[in-house]
């Protein structure tokens, strides 16, 4: 599969980058970064383009996307547009955005996933599993001081899945915030979701579930951003095989 892929010269986009090219099954054929066009990929095997005006879409098969939600909005349509699959994993694409990519998503196909490393994925099944046996949850996201979006996609997924697995939430006793916000934010089943900025960190998450005498931690720890690579050669090899849009890793890895 020849792949392109999105802010080739930011970390991410680098890592990416170095993955496509260790991988046997795939091809590196564009890199695309506006703030470094002309320079080389991390890789040294093309040159960095400003856009993806700037590459034929007949030239690759797969677009592999790590940026922001407005910039991800405009290549994720011209994916749909050029017959192209599309691979992303930006945050804080919305509902509405996934309703106009199955429209739209016709020729080609795409996977939107909030975590691409294995455990992450596992960690929220697992959440999902748990759900219903406990009356009580909160989830603790922590991320690098470079994150724009809080909560992470991850934490939104995994309280989404939480509260369609169980309707049955205790309420929050707290009555009076000594610090506003100390709560954090509320989401379905009244979960609360608290988000960690710490500079060090790479992405982690918790998620703390309760019941009468028992407690239950789920932890996963990304401790570098090659932790996220194996899921996205994977998605990149075999998107091919799953028609439309898919929102998670999971059908992916068979889970």
């Amino acid at each position: 599969m020849r792949v392109a892929v999105t802010g080739s010269a930011g970390r991410m986009g680098s890592a990416v980058c170095e993955a496509v090219v260790a991988d046997r099954e795939l091809d590196l054929a564009a890199a695309i970064d506006p703030s470094a066009p002309g320079e080389q990929d991390p890789t040294d095997s093309v040159n960095i383009v400003a856009s993806l005006d700037d590459i034929s879409s007949t030239d690759i098969d797969v677009l592999v996307d790590f940026t922001v939600a407005d910039a991800a909005r405009g290549n994720i349509q011209w994916c749909a547009e050029n017959g192209v699959h599309a691979v992303v994993g930006t945050s804080g694409l919305t509902e509405d955005d996934f309703s106009l990519y199955r429209k739209l998503f016709t020729s080609s196909n795409c996977l939107i996933a909030p975590n691409f490393a294995i455990g992450a994925v596992l960690l929220m099944r697992f959440a999902e599993m748990a759900a219903p046996f406990f009356p009580s949850a909160e989830i603790i996201e922590l991320h690098h001081d470079k994150k724009v979006d809080a909560p992470s996609g991850t934490a939104m997924e995994t309280l989404r899945r939480m509260a369609e697995a169980s309707a049955d939430w205790g309420s929050d006793p707290t009555e009076h915030e000594n610090l506003s916000g100390s709560r954090g934010g509320v989401g379905d089943g009244g979960i609360s979701v608290h988000s960690v900025r710490l500079r060090g960190l790479v992405a982690h998450q918790e998620v703390l579930l309760g019941a009468d005498g028992e407690t239950l931690t789920l932890r996963h720890d990304s401790l570098d951003r090659s932790s996220f690579m194996g899921g996205i050669t994977r998605a990149c090899r075999v998107i091919a095989e799953h028609p439309g849009v898919t929102v998670g890793l999971d059908t992916y890895l068979g889970i």
